[in-house]
């Protein structure tokens, strides 16, 4: 049997420190209760590049580690070179989404690129995970609920390998 590549995804918000971070450590905690660890390589990263080689922030740290989930990651920037690394590309908002789809031009890499909430059954077509960055600790818990009940929702939809 030859062993199938794992889904490659990255969650992408503005500066990779409060929502990005959240996407990512929550799918990873999905799939590890899932027992589909080896099917995934999850990432998250920014459009802006101020954050870099920062830790998350630390509201969403404490958010996290109220639910059990661990951010370990530190920001990085999305590349137009990462459209081709990845399988699956999961914008926090409008805006980013429209950013990577500018970044992406007509190429297929397009077709990768979804707004996170598509798969959230409280969206009610708003797909917008509003940024927390400005507010308190209910901010970030509203944020995390939205973001864990579409990893919920894209985890069911990604077909096992």
């Amino acid at each position: 049997m030859i062993p199938t590549k794992p889904y490659a995804i990255t969650f992408v918000c503005l500066g990779n420190i409060c929502r990005s971070p959240l996407g990512e450590g929550i799918f990873k905690k999905l799939v590890k209760e899932a027992g589909r660890e080896a099917e995934f390589h999850v990432e998250s990263a920014g459009l802006g590049s101020w954050h870099v080689g920062e830790d998350p922030d630390s509201r969403s740290q404490i958010v996290a580690r109220q639910h059990g989930v661990i951010l370990d990651s530190t920001a990085q920037q999305f590349r137009a070179r990462d459209l081709e690394r990845f399988d699956l590309i999961l914008a926090l908002d409008e805006d980013i989404f429209d950013g990577l789809k500018r970044m992406a031009g007509n190429g297929p890499e397009r077709g990768k690129i979804h707004l996170l909430r598509e798969t959230d059954p409280q969206a009610r077509g708003n797909f917008e995970v509003p940024d927390p960055y400005y507010g308190d600790l209910n901010d970030f818990e509203s944020a995390y609920q939205m973001i864990e009940r579409s990893c919920r929702g894209w985890l069911e939809r990604l077909p096992k390998r």
